[in-house]
C-alpha cells in the first residue's frame, strides 16, 4: 500500500501450498473477534470486506459495492472524518492518535493500526537538503513494542498491522538490504490481525504478473505459519492499475486472487482502489464500472456465504486430484445447514480438470455450482468438474435423501 506515499513521492520502488485443511484451525464456530467489546462484529455471519485509506465521502459508494469496513484514513483519525462515517454507518480502523483516543467510546472505530509496511524500506529526508532516499526497515523489535503501547491505551479494539508484499514476493528488493525473512517471525507478533499487500498483476513490476496470483495464497499460508495459526489473518486485493499504466487484473483474476486467499484461511480482505498510472485516482475503482459490478457481485457472494465462511473447516473433508500436473486445483469444505460446501480454486493460469473425493459425505447427491446455474451428480463423494485458467467453483452438495 506504500504506493500511496510513492504518488506524492513520484518515487516507486523498483508452487502454491495445499488448502485442503489447515491443522488446528477452525475447531469450533466463534467469531475471532469476540474477545475484544470494541471490536468488529462478532455477529455470526460477518465477513470484514474493507477498502484502504479512503475519503469518509464516498463512503456510501463503497457500502453499495458491498464494502463494509474502511481501513486507515488520509492523515487521521480527524474528527470531520469520524463524524463522516458515523453518518454513514461505516466502521473504521485507523491510527490511535489524540483525536481517535478521544472516541474510544465511539463504535465507529473498531481497531486500531500500525503505519502502513514497516517491514519495507522507510523514507528518509536529508535535513539539510530536504532530499528524499530510503533507509531500513522499522526494526520488528520496535513495532513489538508499539503494539504494547497501543494495547495498553484501549485494549477492547484488536491492533491490525499490515505487511508489504516481502511476505509473499522473495524476489522483491523494497525491503532494503537490512530486511530478512526471520525478521516476520517478530514482526507478526505485533498485531492481532496481521495483513499484508501483493498485487501480482499490476504491483510486481514484471512482464508476467499474471502467473503470479499464486503470490496470494502464498502470503496467506506463510503468515499463518509464522504466527502458529494464533493470529487473524487479513490480505489485500489488487483491482486497478496502479502504477502500471498498460495492465491491471482483470474481474475473473480478482475473484481469483480473492477465493484464492478465501480457501486458504484469510479472514479478511482489503481492496487496494488506488490508481497512479495512466493519472492519479484515489477511488478509481468507483470510475471502472466492469470492475465495480463484478466486485460488487462478488463481495455479495462472499456476504451471502459468510455463515458458512464462518463455520469450522471440515480438516481433511476432501481432495481434488488436478489433470494437469503443474496446475494445482485447491480447495476448502465446510459443512452448514446440513449440505456440504467445496470451494474450489484453479491456481495457475492453465486449465485442468479436477477429480473431487469427499469423505463422511452420506450417501450419493447433487452438486450445485453456486452462481453458475449448473448441477453435478455426486457418487459415493466423487465427481469431475472442469476448470479454466484461473477458475473458481463454488459446490453446495446435498445429499439424494434431502432434496
Amino acid at each position: 500500500m506504500r504506493y500511496y506515499l510513492y504518488a506524492f513521492t513520484a518515487i516507486l520502488a523498483v508452487a502454491s501450498l495445499s488448502a485442503n485443511g489447515r491443522a488446528g484451525e477452525d475447531s469450533a464456530t466463534k467469531s475471532p473477534y469476540a474477545v475484544w467489546s470494541a471490536g468488529p462484529s462478532s455477529d455470526p455471519g460477518y465477513f470484514p470486506i474493507a477498502v484502504w485509506l479512503q475519503d469518509p465521502r464516498n463512503a456510501a459508494s463503497y457500502k453499495r459495492a458491498g464494502i463494509n469496513l474502511y481501513v486507515g484514513l488520509w492523515k487521521g483519525p480527524t474528527e470531520g472524518q469520524l463524524t463522516a462515517l458515523k453518518a454513514a454507518g461505516m466502521p473504521v480502523i485507523c491510527e490511535q492518535n489524540a483525536v481517535g483516543l478521544a472516541h474510544r467510546d465511539d463504535s465507529t472505530i473498531v481497531g486500531w493500526m500500525h503505519g502502513d509496511e514497516p517491514d519495507n524500506a522507510q523514507e528518509v529526508v536529508d535535513r539539510k537538503n530536504g532530499r528524499r532516499s530510503y533507509g531500513p526497515p522499522i526494526p520488528p523489535s520496535r513495532i513489538v513494542d508499539d503494539y504494547a503501547k497501543l494495547r495498553a491505551q484501549d485494549p477492547t479494539r484488536p491492533i491490525m498491522l499490515n505487511l508489504g508484499q516481502g511476505v509473499a514476493n522473495d524476489a522483491w528488493k523494497g525491503r532494503g538490504p537490512q530486511g530478512k525473512l526471520d525478521d516476520y517471525l517478530t514482526y507478526t507478533r505485533g498485531g492481532d490481525i496481521v495483513s499484508f499487500d501483493v498485487y501480482p498483476v499490476a504491483g510486481l513490476d514484471r512482464p508476467d504478473g499474471a502467473e503470479f496470483l499464486w503470490y496470494v495464497p502464498k502470503g496467506v499460508d506463510r503468515l499463518f505459519k509464522w504466527t502458529d495459526g494464533k493470529k487473524i489473518i487479513w490480505n489485500c486485493i489488487e483491482c486497478t492499475h496502479i502504477g502500471d499504466a498498460k495492465t491491471k487484473a482483470t474481474p475473473h483474476q480478482v475473484r481469483a486472487e480473492v477465493w484464492m486467499a478465501l480457501v486458504h484461511g484469510s479472514r479478511g480482505l482489503i481492496y487496494f482502489v488506488h490508481q497512479f498510472q495512466p493519472k492519479f485516482n484515489e477511488h478509481a475503482l468507483l470510475d471502472d464500472p466492469e470492475m465495480l459490478a463484478a466486485v460488487t457481485a462478488l463481495n455479495r457472494q462472499i456476504h451471502e456465504l459468510a455463515p458458512v465462511l464462518d463455520s469450522p473447516r471440515v480438516v481433511s473433508g476432501g481432495v481434488v486430484q488436478s489433470s494437469v500436473a503443474d496446475v494445482p486445483i485447491d480447495l476448502m469444505v465446510k459443512r452448514a445447514n446440513g449440505s456440504t460446501y467445496v470451494f474450489a480454486v484453479g491456481m495457475r493460469n492453465k486449465p485442468a480438470q479436477g477429480s473431487f473425493e469427499l469423505r463422511d459425505l452420506p450417501g450419493d447427491g447433487r452438486a450445485e455450482v453456486l452462481g453458475e446455474g449448473r448441477t453435478i451428480d455426486v457418487r459415493d463423494g466423487r465427481f469431475r468438474d472442469d476448470f479454466a485458467a484461473y477458475d473458481v467453483h463454488l459446490y453446495r452438495i446435498t445429499p439424494a435423501e434431502a432434496k
